[in-house]
């Protein structure tokens, strides 16, 4: 009798036989393993489904601020300029990105104002645009508005600082909600794009409250162009040979912007006293004859008591250079001169015999102006190819001699008020032995308050690198520095950093700095005692042109 046939799961297609089994059994073997995958299918969630679901709305969120961040600052470059008037000013405010924060005030054509006044992802940029007539000319037919003219200001910047927000707030809004339905394309998006804008503009005015510093006006940089100075330089050659009218130029970019600094110093900021002692610090000129044009105009503009040279004033120490030091003798102030590594003893020995100068080594100390000075020379030579360089130690060496001398001084009670080297490393030797230690030799300024209190600066090239600067692609910066210091105690009341744009460049920073003991609300430092050999409280100021004094 025939068997029935078993019931099957009809397939859609013919299936291949595997060879070697009976047709029935090889169609049974694959509807189990049909099954069994399904099952496994059915209880294992797939890999890419548990990747896949947080990251989107990451993507989401991240596009998102980057849409509020982006249509934000377009919103504030197109719509958050706010004009208000200041005074007798129109001016131009807006809040722009920054890594840094600040305040950046720009009077064209003159320059810019930066202060520090808050840490923030903004900048506040307040531009004077014209100094409108009819309020200038109400403010010289009544003279007597000018007592209430700070009021007047304080009422418009506050009023203008208002409409700032007020501004800035509609602007972010209005850029990121326009950018987000462009990108998204969807109203709900959109509005959530302004809303975070609003939300990251409110944040960063927070921290520029809570990081708000109203001192920072003590510590302001200006900056300019300014027309006066050569904007090309051609090669050595024409530098060379048209030098003359490059000195005359540069000096008056000194003189312009020395101007502008001190009319912008109408500020609340510090003002020193007029009997204050004003030290000029310079360094490694390097045999560049431009910087006795720049040193001159400074010592006028700023009414310098004494210029102090911490060496490297030559290049190669060679006698055939010794006319270079000149100019000296007609600067208008005292020169005190300790010699640097690029300086000979031929060149020291030519110098000591010049009208107002005074040449410093193995820790002499002289009486300038009111100041007790020592210092001490370079104990290398490098020019020399000869002699190996003896390196560090020997700079060592050298500032323990000085070391030596100043506290001799102050077994004698008679304390030294400056301490001078060329090498950073010999002028650290004097760590509280002095209150203040100058240095040059780095080419680049450095400020150290050493470890037993002595504050050390090294001022960069005031030469700029020298002639031999024009050889790089950018020239190196002319730099130098003012220091005011208390003629009653000697110490160290604030200073102005001024540098200009290497040759031929027309860009000149004049910034200033209080050291953080002479900051308001600081503790005063005690007044030091008056030594046998000090002077007396009633002399006159020493004069600019008589010559140095032994104590």
């Amino acid at each position: 009798m025939a068997r029935a046939e078993r019931t099957r799961t009809p397939h859609p297609g013919p299936s291949p036989r595997r060879p070697g089994l009976p047709r029935g059994r090889a169609d049974g073997l694959r509807a189990l393993a049909a099954a069994v995958h399904r099952r496994c299918r059915a209880r294992r969630t797939p890999p890419t489904t548990a990747l896949a679901a947080p990251s989107r709305p990451c993507a989401r969120s991240l596009g998102l601020i980057a849409v509020a961040v982006l249509g934000g600052w377009l919103g504030l470059l197109v719509l958050g300029t706010l004009h208000a008037p200041v005074g007798p000013m129109d001016t131009s405010m807006a809040l722009r990105p920054s890594l840094t924060g600040g305040t950046r005030i720009t009077v064209a054509p003159l320059g810019d104002l930066e202060l520090r006044s808050h840490t923030a992802p903004v900048r506040l940029d307040v531009d004077v645009d014209r100094l409108d007539p009819v309020r200038s000319q109400a403010l010289i037919d009544h003279p007597e508005r000018f007592a209430g003219l700070q009021a007047e200001v304080t009422r418009d910047v506050a009023r203008g600082a208002l409409g700032l927000a007020a501004r800035s707030c509609c602007a972010v809004v209005c850029g990121a909600t326009a950018l987000g339905l462009a990108v998204h394309r969807s109203p709900r998006r959109a509005l959530a794009a302004g809303g975070l804008a609003l939300a990251l503009l409110a944040a960063s005015g927070a921290t520029a409250w809570a990081t708000w510093n109203p001192k920072s006006v003590l510590e302001p940089k200006f900056s300019g162009l300014l027309s006066s100075a050569p904007s090309v330089v051609g090669n050595a050659r024409s530098i060379v040979s048209e030098f003359n009218v490059y000195q005359r130029e540069l000096a008056r970019l000194v003189t312009n912007v020395t101007k502008l600094y001190d009319a912008a110093s109408t500020l609340p900021a510090y003002q020193p006293d007029p009997t204050t002692l004003r030290v000029l610090h310079v360094s490694d000129i390097h045999l560049n004859p431009g910087s006795w044009r720049i040193i001159a105009s400074l010592v006028k503009q700023y009414r310098i008591n004494v210029v102090v040279d911490t060496g490297d004033t030559m290049d190669h120490g060679s006698a055939a250079e010794n006319h270079f030091l000149d100019p000296v003798s007609t600067l208008g102030a005292p020169y005190v001169w300790v010699r640097g590594n690029h300086d000979s003893r031929t060149t020291q020995k030519y110098l000591t015999g010049r009208a107002h100068a005074v040449v410093l080594d193995n820790g002499r100390v002289v009486r300038v102006a009111g100041l007790r000075i020592a210092g001490v020379g370079d104990p290398q030579f490098t020019p020399d190819r000869s002699v190996v360089a003896a390196g560090d130690p020997a700079e060592r060496t050298a500032g323990g001699r000085l070391a030596d001398a100043l506290r001799t001084e102050r077994l004698a009670g008679t304390p030294v008020d400056l301490a001078l080297a060329h090498n950073p490393a010999a002028a650290a030797r004097t760590d509280g032995l002095v209150p203040l230690a100058l240095a040059g030799h780095l080419h680049h300024r450095e400020h150290t308050t050493l470890p037993r209190g002595t504050r050390l600066m090294v001022e960069g090239s005031t030469g700029g690198g020298g002639l031999r600067a024009v050889q790089n692609k950018k020239p190196a910066p002319v730099q130098a520095s003012v220091l005011y210091l208390d003629r009653r105690t000697k110490r160290l009341q604030a200073w102005d950093e001024i540098t200009l744009g290497g040759l031929g460049l027309s860009r000149a920073e004049v910034s200033r700095h209080l050291p953080r003991k002479n900051q308001p609300g600081a503790t005063p430092a005690p007044p030091r005692p008056a030594h046998p050999s000090g002077p007396s409280p009633s002399a006159p100021p020493a004069g600019r042109h008589s010559p140095a004094e032994r104590p």
